[in-house]
């Protein structure tokens, strides 16, 4: 019963984001929830530390060095200043923004691609005395719906990957059409939303430096031919985390870049945050109580593996205590012999990221680094498009299940 009581309450404290009087966010409320499952010896600090899936971590933390290998190389500045010369033509602009973010989110990390693309783009939108609501909403919306399409665009897909050893190529034939679909009409139903407001007044905000990273030609190259390298080798029957930590570690033999550097860009929260959610989920699972969950939703009638309760209990779950922390519950709930229930919740638990502005951390990032250029993105301005956006793309996901 201990462990039931201490995963609620980790739980609750994730979907708060905080604990009242204290300042601690998510990972901690995560890592106290891991310490005290090991404190009250519902599992030794041993079965803890064998609870963690490592080749998932293996797999997160390599791609996220492939990553700053490119950030540091300055490619996704790069990126974003050949995007700029679009924008005397805004809706040619916002579609090239979203099939670019859609794009580099399937094959890199979507927060990264956030991160390194909204300040250029800000700029640029603001010099253009464009409206930068759309654009940069367009970006955070798009890079969500992108990572959807492969088991390497986010987190909780390489987490899914990993636990149902499921097949890269068939996951991608699989995803890659609603994701097209939803990507499609996320960007009509931005361009319908704001059709009177793509242009805007022009604000002058000063900046002492050009923002991102100075463009490397051959530290870009040897990223660019990392993530190349890496789809290779995942359609090969080499382990996923064998073949990314392998080309990490050429990556980390750099005669430019420091180690230091270089590891200094991994995201240690998110990595943190998984080993604990790993530990919590892993304390509840073998007391039972997850069992007795399926049996009970059973008995009143409800098929939590069925597609559309599976899509409806993911988005409502992703949107309360995120997306990985809500796809690591349910995932005791599937069966490994049946992919397309593992696709259905790696596709709606992505999509559900653009309901609202705090589904996702990609939509956070957009929102605080267009701050820094005065650039404000509500709440009630970002809920206008993403629900909308969100409905339509969980649409098209039951729509496929339908057609296939």
């Amino acid at each position: 019963m201990i462990a039931v009581i201490i995963f609620c309450f980790a739980y609750l404290g994730i979907a708060l984001g905080k604990v009242p009087g204290l300042l601690i966010d998510r990972v901690g409320v995560a890592l106290l929830g891991a310490i005290a499952m090991v404190v009250f010896q519902v599992m030794t600090p041993h079965e803890a530390f064998l609870a963690i899936d490592l080749p998932t971590v293996l797999l997160l933390y390599s791609l996220m060095i492939v990553s700053a290998q490119l950030r540091l190389g300055g490619f996704y500045t790069w990126v974003a200043h050949r995007l700029v010369p679009l924008s005397i033509h805004p809706k040619l602009f916002l579609l090239t923004i979203m099939l670019v973010s859609g794009l580099l989110s399937a094959l890199l990390a979507n927060d990264i691609v956030c991160f390194a693309l909204t300040p250029v783009l800000a700029l640029a939108l603001l010099a253009a005395r464009l409206n930068p609501v759309p654009f940069l909403v367009g970006l955070a919306v798009a890079s969500n719906i992108g990572s959807a399409a492969t088991l390497i665009g986010n987190p909780q897909n390489m987490l899914i990957g990993q636990t149902a050893q499921l097949d890269f190529f068939a996951y991608f034939i699989w995803c890659a059409p609603p994701s097209l679909l939803a990507l499609a009409s996320a960007y009509l139903l931005i361009l319908l939303f704001f059709r009177r407001r793509l242009h805007g007044d022009l604000v002058v905000v000063e900046t002492s430096r050009e923002p991102g990273q100075p463009f490397d030609r051959w530290q870009s190259s040897k990223g660019l031919l990392a993530v190349a390298v890496l789809v290779v080798l995942f359609l090969t029957p080499v382990p996923r985390e064998i073949s990314a930590i392998g080309v990490a570690g050429l990556l980390l033999c750099s005669r430019k870049m420091k180690t230091r550097d270089i590891t200094g860009l991994v995201d240690w929260h998110l990595i943190t945050l998984f080993c604990a959610l790993f530990v919590l989920v892993h304390g509840v699972t073998q007391s039972g109580h997850l069992d007795a969950s399926v049996a009970w939703f059973s008995r009143v009638g409800v098929d939590l593996v069925e597609p559309s309760v599976l899509t409806a209990f993911s988005v409502v779950l992703s949107n309360l205590f995120s997306n990985v922390p809500a796809v690591m519950l349910l995932l005791g709930f599937l069966d490994s012999s049946i992919p397309e229930q593992w696709y259905v919740l790696a596709v709606s638990s992505t999509f559900a990221g653009n309901l609202f502005l705090l589904g996702s951390i990609a939509n956070l990032i957009v929102v605080e680094q267009a701050a820094r250029y005065r650039i404000r993105i509500s709440l009630v301005q970002h809920a206008a498009v993403g629900i909308p956006v969100t409905l339509v793309s969980i649409g098209i996901l039951l729509g496929w299940l339908a057609f296939v």
